[in-house]
Parts: C-alpha cells; structure tokens; sequence
C-alpha cells in the first residue's frame, strides 16, 4: 500500500511564475509545469545553499522525498534550457506558509496560510496579499 503523500510547505509562492525564451512566440513553444514544491526545493538547495536535510525540514518531508523533488526540478530546468520550452510555475500538494495574510480575490476570506494554494471557502486561487 502506498503511503499518502505529505503537505509540502512552501515560505510563499514565486511573483513570476512564467519564463520562455526570447524572440519566440507562446504559442510556437512547448510549455513545461514545475511544480510549486519543486519551485521551493531550488529556491532552498540552489540558491539559499541549504543542506538538504535542512531544506527536507522546511518543506516539512523527508530527505530523500526532497532529492527526489530536486533531481525532478534540475531535469525540467535543463530540459527547458536544452529544448527552448517555456516554464509555467503551478501547483503541486502544497502549503504556503510565510507569516504573511493573503485575501482571497474571490470570497473577501483573510487567510494565514494557503493549503494547497486555495482558499478552503470557495477554492479560489487568487489571493492579494494584506498589509
């Protein structure tokens, strides 16, 4: 029996979640999802320089979970790069948490984190975040 997969935890989603590359247009180009947990294993192990048990910690898995998440990540980016493919950043079973409010765009709810980046009211995904 398979083990039910845990909520990943991410400290907020990316403000730009579409690259592609210069000079060719959307619609030539095939396009490619990195997942939102994905995202944050890069952000953590590449650019924040994070062990990865350490990183594993914060996204609240283990550590073997969290290669598996980043050798996945590394093989979409290196296909983008290599096959000239656009990179949507999107979902994936995640929970923002990052000592921020959100409300949600939809339904007015305010909300401290974002599981699985809706809003448990009216499953919206749009949020503005409060000041």
């Amino acid at each position: 029996m398979v083990r039910p997969k845990c909520c990943r935890k991410i400290e907020c989603s990316p403000d730009t979640k579409y690259f592609k590359p210069k000079g060719i247009p959307v619609v030539l180009l095939e396009e490619l999802i990195l997942n939102l947990d994905e995202f944050e294993a890069i952000r953590l192990a590449d650019y924040e320089g994070l062990y990865h048990k350490q990183a594993a910690i914060k996204m609240n898995i283990s550590r073997q979970t969290f290669g598996r998440i980043l050798e996945a990540a590394h093989k979409k980016i290196a296909d983008a790069l290599l096959n000239a493919k656009a990179i949507k950043i999107e979902g994936g079973d995640i929970e923002i948490v990052c000592g921020k409010k959100f409300k949600c765009s939809n339904c007015r709810n305010i909300l401290e984190t974002l599981a699985n980046g809706k809003c448990p009211n009216c499953n919206s995904k749009k949020f503005k975040e409060e000041k």
